[in-house]
This record gives C-alpha cells, sequence and structure tokens, in this order.
C-alpha cells in the first residue's frame, strides 16, 4: 500500500496540529492576528518549541508564539536552525484571550514570502508490516485519509450527567463528550485554572494511561518486547514517558505506593496483550478538562495486532469511581511506523510553564 507523506511549501500551517495541547488553555481561537517583525529568540525545546519576535511597527511589541513539539516540527523539515535571531518573518497567530502579546502559531514564512522549513524526503512510501509489537507505533498514519479505519459512532445518551457539551475537538474533546462525571469530578472540573500552578503541565508532569493514548497522533511510541517474559517497555515521545508492564505474573502492589504512570501488569490472551494498571499517582488533569486521578482509578488496555500486521487496535477501559460516574471505554488505532525517528527528550521547565501567566 503506497502512502504519501506530504511535503511543506509556502506557508506553514500548523494550527490543526495544536490541537487540545496544555497551552491552547486560554488562547481565542476565533480570532487570528498578523504580525511582521524581527525574530529575537528561538527556543527549541521540548514540550514546545516558542518564537519571539519584536513586531516592525510604530510601537513595537515582543510577542512569545508557541509552536508545536520538537518532534511534529523536525517531521516536517524544521531544526534548530530554521530560524535565526534577526530574521524576518510574518506570522499568523491565534492571540491570548487576557491581551498578553502571547499566541499560538497558526503559520509563518519569511518575510519575502519563502517558507521557513520544507520536507525534502517527502515521497511515497510503503506501510511494512510489523514482526510483532515491538518496534515504532504512531496514532496517526503518514497517509491516514488513504487508510482510514472508521470507528462506529459513540454513544451520545449521556446527557443526564452532562453540562457542557462543546468543544472544538482534539485531545480533551473525547473526555468532554464522553466522561460521564460525578458531583466531585464536576466540582473538581469547574474548580479547575489550567493557567495556573494547578496545571501539572506548568511543571513537566505529563498525563498517564489513557490520556496518554489521546496523543499518541502527534507523539510516537516505542515497545521494547526483548524482556517479554519478564517485562515489556513502552516509551512515548509524550513529556518522555517510560512505561514498564511487568508480565512476570506478580500482582499490584498495595494501594499506598504509587506511579506517576501507574503500575502495569500484563498478560496475553490469544494474541491480544491485555494490560491492567493502578496504583496512580494523584494527578490534577490527566485528562486537560480539570478532572483528577483518584486514588481508585483502573485502566484496562487491549491491544491487538491487525492481520495485515500494519496497525494494533488498541481498546481501554477506564473507571475511577471518585470522579467518573461509569466506565469509559474506547478503540483507537496505532501504525506502525518503522521510517520515524523518536524525539524523546526531557521537558523544558521554562518552554512548559510559557502559556501560563503562573504567580
Amino acid at each position: 500500500m503506497k502512502l504519501h507523506l506530504w511535503a511543506i511549501t509556502g506557508v506553514l500551517a500548523l494550527s490543526h496540529a495544536t490541537q487540545a495541547h496544555h497551552s491552547d488553555a486560554g488562547i481565542d481561537e476565533s480570532r487570528v492576528v498578523v504580525l511582521e517583525g524581527e525574530v529575537t529568540a528561538f527556543r527549541w525545546r521540548q514540550p514546545h518549541v516558542y518564537l519571539e519576535i519584536e513586531t516592525t511597527t510604530a510601537n513595537p511589541e515582543t510577542w512569545d508564539i508557541q509552536l508545536v513539539a520538537i518532534n511534529v516540527l523536525a517531521r516536517r523539515g524544521w531544526s534548530r536552525d530554521s530560524l535565526n535571531e534577526g530574521d524576518t518573518v510574518v506570522v499568523r497567530a491565534h492571540p491570548a484571550e487576557d491581551g498578553r502579546t502571547h499566541g499560538k502559531l497558526e503559520s509563518i514564512q519569511f518575510a519575502d514570502g519563502s517558507p521557513v522549513a520544507t520536507n525534502p524526503e517527502a515521497e511515497q512510501i510503503v506501510l511494512v508490516p510489523a514482526d510483532s509489537m515491538q518496534g515504532k507505533w504512531a496514532g496517526r498514519s503518514p497517509g491516514e485519509s488513504a487508510l482510514r479505519i472508521d470507528v462506529s459512532p459513540r454513544p451520545r445518551d449521556l446527557e443526564d450527567e452532562s453540562r457542557d457539551r462543546s468543544c472544538s475537538g482534539g485531545f480533551d474533546c473525547s473526555f468532554i463528550e464522553n466522561l460521564a462525571l460525578t458531583d466531585a469530578g464536576w466540582a473538581a472540573r469547574e474548580a479547575y485554572d489550567p493557567l495556573s500552578s494547578d496545571n501539572p503541565e506548568t511543571t513537566c508532569v505529563g498525563r498517564p494511561t489513557p490520556a496518554a493514548l489521546g496523543s499518541s497522533g502527534l507523539y510516537l511510541q516505542e515497545w521494547d518486547l526483548s524482556q517479554e517474559e519478564e517485562k515489556i517497555l513502552i516509551r512515548s515521545e509524550w513529556f518522555n514517558e517510560l512505561r514498564t508492564v511487568w508480565m512476570d505474573g506478580r500482582s499490584h502492589p498495595d494501594s499506598s505506593e504509587t506511579y506517576a504512570t501507574g503500575h502495569s501488569i500484563g498478560y496475553w490472551v490469544g494474541d491480544t496483550l491485555v494490560v491492567d494498571t493502578q496504583n496512580f499517582d494523584y494527578h490534577r488533569s490527566p485528562y486537560q478538562i480539570g478532572v483528577p486521578s483518584g486514588s481508585q482509578k483502573h485502566v484496562v488496555e487491549r491491544y491487538t495486532l491487525s492481520e495485515d500486521r500494519t496497525h494494533i487496535r488498541v481498546e481501554f477501559m477506564l473507571e475511577d469511581p471518585e470522579y467518573i460516574a461509569r466506565p469509559y471505554i474506547r478503540t483507537s488505532y496505532l501504525y506502525h511506523v518503522p521510517h520515524e525517528t523518536m524525539y524523546a527528550s526531557e521537558c523544558d521547565p521554562d518552554n512548559t510553564s510559557r502559556f501560563a501567566p503562573l504567580n
């Protein structure tokens, strides 16, 4: 099966890739400002790259512009040398709602109209079958439109327990639309301020499973089954998360022993890998909507390699009776991407919090 990697030419549009990230908080998605200015800083760091420009206007302003992560940009032909101090660029950005000179990038080009980056490796590729679940996997195929696996519509029967069905698409929408919350869940969500230090991602704390699966469209996973009888290791580009799935028959430890990624034990049922995870650390907002992880959070994931061995079908069940009124079940897919490069690097504390006007 031939799939296309799209070349990046002309103006580089990035808005679709930034949907539903932690730093969308406080951004006015309905507005776009056009800024021409001189680059004063280009911060090539995780979890988001930042560009600082000084506008070339009668009353110059310094704008801080958030781009996507290094791994997303690198796959589109960018590098740390794509922009340099003194370059003049034209930026279209969604501005901050509170009037700060801060925005999320929509598109960028040099002042002469030339593109900032192109992808010289854009070409037809062959989707390669995997030998096993060993290797690199992504939630978005390079030619997703040509390899679209339809999923049945999710049930819309939560109206009695939902107070807000609206969302713009992306990571948080599946949780906004499908988590049936308890009173404690609603109270926590309504009290949450994502633009404060209340947001764990301002201090480089990522989102454990199943929330991390929602980020797999942009962030690769690499599976290591070399020690399969003892454990399986799953590394994600998202906040450089490393999960250990214990395969040696052990049980979960006492509930007082908790972990950032939870404690995962796995076993095979035929060709399906079942991963059972509990003992999560408390997390203020793992679903990006202000609903915490409670002490009773429990996730069961089922991974099954497809017959043509090009993708893994993933089904997860999430339950957390303190905050979630009934279990949430969802199906998604991971695609084999052996041609991709992993860009798992450490989160930079300064960059991760730049979106929030922390006190």
